[in-house]
């Protein structure tokens, strides 16, 4: 069940949960445009950032869900196309099932070996 938006409720109307759960809600909205933007690489104009390889951490966006139930995994292997190009990943989450993805569906994670 989705949650409800508090964002558009006027504010001076809002008890302090409902505007806690607005400024988190408003947060997540913020982060995953604006900071999950900057993880994603964009080959058209980036062409020095290195590629996904195996063994990066990675969060795995799903579409319908918010930033925060995003799940984490770890690539286990890449497929490149013909033109060498990495497009689509094999991921390997928490519980241990592996499955494919594309690579543009997938946020690295900045995280030190």
């Amino acid at each position: 069940m989705p949650e409800y938006d508090w964002s558009k409720e006027p504010k001076n109307r809002l008890s302090r949960w409902q505007l806690l759960q607005a400024i988190t809600q408003e947060f997540w909205r913020r982060w995953s445009l604006e900071y999950l933007n900057t993880l994603q690489q964009r080959q058209k104009w980036l062409t020095d950032t290195r590629p996904i390889g195996v063994g990066d951490v990675v969060l795995i966006r799903e579409d319908g869900y918010p930033p925060l139930h995003w799940p984490l995994g770890r690539v286990t292997a890449v497929h490149p196309g013909a033109d060498s190009v990495v497009r689509v990943v094999t991921v390997q989450r928490a519980n241990g099932r592996q499955f494919k993805r594309a690579a543009v569906k997938l946020c690295r994670l900045p995280v030190d070996p």
